[in-house]
């Protein structure tokens, strides 16, 4: 991923990064994938603090464009509108939903098994 532009927005307390991605050989990222690679753009961001706006693959290229707005606090982020906020939320859920499954599945694991419950059936 590439910088096309930084700047800071003091006023609205964010720093607003319009960027570039060539993914040749990949599929289109996804708004998830692109929060993670700003993340990594800048370092001392908190990831529930960053929004993606006009994130648009160009037909046939491999290129993606966008906006990504990274908010110094909550309190700066009530300038968003809130199909933005919704639309967000569903995105850090979706990331924390892969490591919440794998707690359940080892917590059913580690539950006892009921052995009235259970058959036990020989072959017949």
């Amino acid at each position: 991923m590439e910088i096309v532009e930084r700047m800071e927005n003091k006023l609205l307390n964010r720093v607003e990064i319009k960027f570039s991605w060539r993914h040749s050989g990949k599929a289109t990222p996804s708004r998830r994938e692109v929060m993670d690679l700003v993340k990594t753009l800048e370092p001392k961001s908190n990831p529930e603090y960053i929004i993606i706006k006009d994130c648009n693959t160009r037909f046939g290229q491999p290129l993606t464009t966008g906006l990504a707005y990274i908010y110094g606090d909550p309190e700066s982020m009530t300038v968003e509108p809130k199909y933005i906020h919704q639309r967000h939320e569903n995105l850090r859920a979706a990331g924390a939903a892969p490591a919440t499954e794998e707690a359940a599945t080892e917590a059913a694991d580690d539950a006892p098994v009921d052995s009235e419950s259970t058959e036990q059936g020989g072959d017949e």
